[in-house]
């Protein structure tokens, strides 16, 4: 398949997801989508080179959907999986296969700071957590001036971790 085939593919793949996100989801769920596709779309074998893209499209949102808590009725945006197999014409077991394979390429987990929602990334739980010695601590319970560095480095996209030096007896 040649660059300029893959291009057209990646292409009507964007279509696919971007229709149903803007019928179904919202407009963070169609750039997250866009964003997984073509860094799909970069990888030295691109899996959407073979295979039927409404399969392909279904995964990607499925992918999306599954760490963003899509399926979750307490969530918002909300829908059921068996939604997104009606709308492409898709197969439960074969979707849940080929998202899995996409989660696994990209170390895809909840709240991964790549592809999670903005919603995630607010409720993200450890985002009030801090490395200290190898211990997990709040950060509310440092020093202030602490603080404020694993601020400045979170805002920066950074993580930051502590190590205090003592001295044994």
């Amino acid at each position: 398949m040649t660059k300029e085939q893959v291009k057209e593919r990646q292409k009507q793949l964007l279509e696919l997801t971007g229709t149903f996100c803007a019928k179904k989801l919202n407009e963070e769920y169609a750039e997250l989508c866009q964003k997984l596709i073509k860094k799909m779309g970069r990888k030295r074998e691109v899996p959407f080179k073979r295979g039927k893209l409404e399969i392909w499209a279904a995964a990607v949102i499925q992918a999306i959907g599954s760490i963003n808590f899509l399926f979750d009725k307490s969530f918002d945006p909300y829908i059921p999986s068996k939604e997104i197999h009606d709308y492409f014409g898709t197969k439960s077991s074969t979707i849940t296969n080929k998202a899995a394979f996409i989660k696994e390429m990209f170390d895809m987990w909840h709240f991964n700071p790549e592809f999670s929602t903005s919603a995630m990334e607010q409720n993200n739980p450890f985002n009030n957590l801090v490395m200290v010695n190898d211990l997990i601590v709040p950060v509310d319970t440092l020093p202030e001036h602490m603080q404020q560095m694993v601020h400045q480095a979170r805002a920066e996209g950074k993580d930051i971790a502590f190590t205090t030096e003592y001295e044994d007896d």
